[in-house]
């Protein structure tokens, strides 16, 4: 490595490390906070521990990226707003042997990002579906938050505005433990407590449709204790395509395309073992059924590539926006940089909503923001470097 390839490659790489630190101080802040508020209400610290080491890596996925870009653009506009980037050109350094171990580097990065999207992610999102699946009510309600449906219980629903303890406020309950119908519950506040595999709630102001089978109308009480039987029984966690990791995925999607070529031979062993509903007896909408789960399976696999491949994309077009920039157009490098970078998540977040709309072809969509930043790069390399 020459002096002036060391000099800027050092540059660059103190400049990663520093970004790469603080971007990920910021994306785990508020799981800092909420680790710590764990610990506070007195969760045990195996739970918490294991909370925590799957959830710390996942955030490499955006900070590794992010930190490269920043580091593109602010080396780089550093080297051309000291005239350092003027001088190389005069003495006929090529420019593009600078850019040689910053790429390389990104390479490196992008491997990382594979890994880290195949193999590390996918095990954090399994190993928090299993800790759900494992609560109690004491730790359960304090692991899931407020604001958010709780879903994890086989028997019910929960959605609760604030905790305080085990007390739940604005709480509505969906209640599945009835074959015959479903029950909803709404109530002021409510104290959770648990005897045996039963959640007892003590509620407040509460009202309850229906109150039962000879009962299909709407009933109101000051005061009622409701009691969901089975709610905590353990329920076998079936696996997602989300958690399954790099070969898993790649067997996953064979079986899948395998399956959507034939559905009656689906039907037909979805039907021996009882299996799939009214679903097995409609071909045309088992079929349809197969072509939405292999779309998604292909978009969720594509995904992680393509997070992977941000990492050498946004060098590419950082280390040429950071040279276009002089000192009083830093700035508005940097937010060419940025406004990039989003439309290349936003893209991604957009394909994934529609990953099931087998029409569109999701999983060949959501490499636009690849292909986008390939292009921008080829623009603006060679009329900077």
């Amino acid at each position: 490595m020459k002096t002036i390839e060391r000099y800027v490659f050092g540059a660059f790489l103190s400049s990663f490390l520093l970004a790469f630190l603080v971007l990920s101080f910021v994306l785990t802040i508020g799981l800092m906070v909420q680790i710590v508020s764990y610990i506070l209400q007195g969760l045990p610290m195996p739970l918490v521990g294991r909370f925590a080491l799957v959830s710390f890596p996942e955030t490499m996925q955006w900070t590794i990226p992010l930190g490269l870009l920043v580091a593109s653009i602010l080396v780089f506009s550093r080297l051309s707003a000291d005239s350092e980037i003027a001088a190389m050109r005069a003495c006929g350094v090529n420019l593009l042997s600078i850019i040689r171990w910053p790429m390389a580097f990104a390479a490196l990065c992008t491997c990382v990002g594979l890994f880290i999207n195949n193999e590390i992610v996918p095990r954090g999102h399994e190993v928090r579906r299993h800790l759900a699946k494992q609560i109690s009510v004491g730790s359960g309600l304090d692991l899931l938050e407020p604001g958010k449906v709780i879903d994890e219980f086989p028997k019910m629903k929960i959605y609760f505005d604030r905790k305080e303890g085990n007390w739940l406020y604005d709480l509505i309950v969906i209640d599945y433990s009835n074959p015959k119908f479903d029950r909803m519950v709404t109530a002021s506040k409510a104290l959770v407590t648990g005897e045996g595999r039963d959640i007892l709630l003590d509620l407040h102001d509460m009202t309850v449709d229906p109150m039962d089978e000879n009962h299909p109308g709407m009933a109101r009480a000051t005061r009622f204790q409701y009691r969901v039987q089975d709610a905590l029984k353990e329920s076998k966690y079936n696996r997602k395509e989300k958690d399954f990791r790099f070969f898993e995925m790649i067997a996953g999607i064979r079986q899948a395309k395998i399956n959507a070529r034939n559905p009656e031979a689906v039907a037909a062993r979805w039907k021996a073992s009882g299996r799939g509903g009214e679903i097995v007896h409609e071909v045309k909408m088992l079929k349809r059924y197969l072509k939405r789960h292999l779309s998604d399976m292909k978009t969720e696999f594509m995904k992680r590539w393509v997070f992977a491949f941000a990492s050498i994309c946004f060098v590419l077009i950082g280390v040429p926006l950071g040279i276009r920039a002089q000192r009083r157009e830093s700035t508005v490098g940097m937010a060419i940089a940025l406004v990039t970078a989003l439309f290349y998540y936003m893209v991604v977040i957009l394909m994934t909503s529609l990953s099931k709309n087998s029409a569109v072809h999701p999983e060949v969509l959501i490499w636009l923001p690849v292909a986008a930043c390939l292009a921008l790069a080829a623009y603006l390399i060679p009329r900077n470097l």
